[in-house]
């Protein structure tokens, strides 16, 4: 879908899913949750079965157009998720945002292409959308500049809604018009 070089010279290219991705989704999502990174997983192991069903859920969520969900790799290894996940009845104008890179890949420009690819695409596959949101740990200091640089805005806080390394941080809430 779209081949790229990151700041520092990565090559890298973001994709659709294949079922074909399992093993490398299942060892990614285990590594940054044993990493505790801003991510809901916080060194929970997750089941290979579990992934698998993870997996095939968000490929048939794509093919019908309740999800956008894309893969970041570079040299054929998985470095990054984003999706855009669709809510339903009154809110299925809304889609939450979601976006991951490995540690060794941050800080390359790599999640702000990644960004920009789901949210440019988003808009030709997910036709109901209008609003994305997302959550952010307020201690992410790398995502929160990102995310405003791209045109999110807070929109609301909630004060220690987040246990993070065995802290309570707050959990900032950011959104933005697509259409």
């Amino acid at each position: 879908m779209l081949e790229g070089r990151s700041k520092k010279g990565t090559p890298f290219v973001i994709r659709y899913p294949k079922m074909s991705d399992l093993d490398a989704l299942h060892l990614y999502i285990n590594t940054l949750s044993r990493e505790q990174s801003f991510i809901r997983f916080q060194g929970e192991v997750v089941g290979r079965e579990e992934e698998k069903s993870f997996l095939l859920s968000q490929i048939n969520k794509n093919n019908s157009h309740q999800t956008l969900f894309l893969l970041v790799f570079s040299k054929g290894s998985l470095i990054g998720v984003t999706d855009i996940e669709m809510l339903e009845k009154v809110e299925k104008h809304i889609g939450v945002l979601g976006i991951t890179l490995a540690k060794e890949y941050r800080a390359e420009g790599i999640g702000r292409i990644a960004l920009k690819t789901i949210l440019a695409e988003s808009i030709s596959q997910l036709t109901e959308l209008h609003i994305v949101t997302l959550g952010v740990f307020a201690n992410n200091i790398h995502a929160i500049p990102l995310y405003e640089d791209m045109g999110f805005v807070e929109y609301g806080n909630l004060p220690e809604g987040i246990r993070h390394k065995g802290a309570l941080v707050d959990h900032k809430l950011m959104y933005k018009r697509v259409r």
